[in-house]
Order: C-alpha cells, then structure tokens, then sequence
C-alpha cells in the first residue's frame, strides 16, 4: 500500500491491528482487550498527525495515489450520466470529462479534470492536464447548460493546462480566456469543487463559479509550488518552502475568502474513505444549489460579479 512519510507510523499501527484481528479469527487466545487498545492508540495518533500538518504535507495528500478523482464522485454522486465529447473544431480530449446527468434526480450539466491510475492510463488522460480543445468541449457544456436553463457542477483536479508547444499553437490560453468570458455571464446556479490539485489557469478555466468549495486537503494556487521554486530560486527542489509561502491551502483560502466552503473529508484524508467523503460532497453541493437556485438569472451574475470583484486587498500608498 502506498504510504506518504508522515502516514507511515498509523499504517503500521493498523497493520499490527489488522494481524490481531486476523491471529483472533480461530485462535485460543483472544486478542481483543489489545486489539481495542491499539485502535484507540491509531484514533488518536490519527488525530495528532492530521491536526498539524504542513502545507507541503497537505499538497503531498491532494497528489495521493489512491485519492478518488473525479470520476469517483460521477459515479457516486450522479445518474443517467450522458457523455459529450470533442470540441467540433480539432480533437477529444480525454483530460476533462463532461456531459449531462442528474444529482438528487435534477438535471444538471458535470464537468471535471481526470487524471489516470497507472501509466497507461495517465498518458490517455495526460496526467488531467487539458489541451485547449479539453477547454474548448467545456465551453460547449456552458453553452448548454446556459441554453438548457441547468445548473452547472465542475471538479478541479488538475496540475495545470497543458504547456506543450501543440497547445500553445492551437490557443491554449484564448481557449482558457473565452471560457473565463463565458462562464462569468452564465444566468444558471454554477458551483466548483477544487478535489485535489488546482493550479493556474488550468483550473481556473472551469472555476469561474458562483460558489467555490474545496475539499479539506486539496490545494489551489496561481502555481504549483514545485514551478515556484524554479522560477524564485531556479531550484524545483525548494517546493516545501514555497507550498508555505503561496498559502494555497483550503484553510488559506476561506480566509482570504476565495473560496465559499471547505468540505471535510474522511479522517485521514479521502483516500482512507472516498465514499464518506462523496456524501460530505454531496451534502454541500445540494446546499449551495438549493441557495442559488433562489436567484434569478439577472441576479446570478450580479452575485458571481461581485463575489470575483471583492477577491482580494488593495492598498494605496501616498
């Protein structure tokens, strides 16, 4: 099982838990006096190790192998999902996911970053890192979701756009900006959630919502810290030192008020238990859907305007 550094002494202590339990199965001795012992010792070791964590530690759990992405969530939290792919203009792909489905039987348009499990998979998906034809076929979704008159979800999972040359020379930062133009005037409910990773423009592309909610452990940025490092040190190796200073954690966030809700994953992280972490999901999607869904389209995108105008602090010095 794959392990992060600062896991490895819990997963331990479960493995020692778990062979007790195994040696208890048909054996003489009854081990379940230990047995209870040591899983009040993991709770609480548990609770120490993930109530002080690092930002880089909390980056280092958004990149977790094992974490769900966002077809996980399609597939625990939709119905009747319906595929649309390609962009009409050059190529699918496969590096965000979209189409219409229903959440709580309502129909909705859902969209998200994926990134692959295993090589194969992560070259089909390009490791979630979207083309502009990927922001391209999002834009297609916001057009309907606008025609259609239906809310509008997205997952953020993404280590950024794509910076290949073949990107750039298909308009890869146009593709972003357009989508950026499109979602701001969208009159529908729209709401975004960052699941893991969610860097620059590559997550911002479908970000543009009238609530953002992140996931406990996700980090989003302008940058990841490892391009940080190299850019302010010429030093990709530093990326601990810049995951503190760019502040990109979900705690960080609700406090500048970029984001509107940290959903609280499973204790120890979403990888431990996605689907506790799908319902915690779930539960704040149909909050916020059931507040904008109050608003009318005119007072949707005064709401969305207002809420990206009031982003950030602006001094002025004499």
């Amino acid at each position: 099982m794959y392990a992060l550094e600062f896991e490895r002494p819990l997963l331990s202590l479960e493995s020692k838990i778990a062979e007790l339990k195994q040696l208890s199965g048909g054996a003489a001795v009854d081990f379940t006096d230990e047995i209870v012992k040591l899983e009040r010792k993991a709770k609480k070791l548990q609770a120490e190790i993930f109530s002080d964590l690092s930002r880089w530690q909390i980056v280092q759990l958004a990149r977790h192998p094992n974490r769900p992405y966002f077809l996980d969530y399609l597939g625990q939290l939709f119905t009747d999902f319906f595929e649309i792919e390609g962009d009409r203009r050059f190529a699918a792909d496969r590096a965000v996911v979209g189409g219409f489905a229903r959440f709580d039987g309502r129909p909705v348009v859902v969209m998200g970053h994926q990134k692959g499990r295993g090589t194969k998979d992560n070259m089909l998906r390009n490791f979630g890192m979207a083309r502009p034809e990927g922001y391209r076929k999002a834009r297609r979704l916001f057009d309907l979701a606008e025609r259609f008159r239906i809310p509008l979800l997205t997952f953020i999972d993404t280590p950024g756009a794509y910076p290949g040359i073949g990107a750039e020379e298909r308009g890869q930062a146009e593709a972003i900006a357009v989508n950026l133009e499109v979602m701001s005037s969208l009159g529908v409910p729209s709401v975004s959630v960052v699941i893991g990773e969610g860097a620059s423009g590559g997550a911002i592309g479908i970000g543009v919502t009238s609530r953002i909610l992140m996931l406990e452990y996700a980090w989003y940025n302008v940058i990841s810290p490892e391009s940080c490092s190299s850019i302010l040190y010429r030093d990709a190796s530093k990326a601990q030192r810049s995951a503190e200073a760019l502040k990109l954690t979900a705690k960080d966030l609700k406090g500048f008020g970029i984001i509107d809700e940290i959903v609280r994953e499973a204790p120890g992280g979403a990888h431990r238990d996605p689907v506790l972490t799908g319902e915690n999901v779930r539960a704040a999607l149909r909050r916020h859907l059931e507040e904008l869904s109050r608003l009318s389209p005119e007072q949707m995108v005064r709401d969305r305007y207002q809420k990206f105008r009031s982003m950030g602090v602006f001094t002025a010095e004499d």
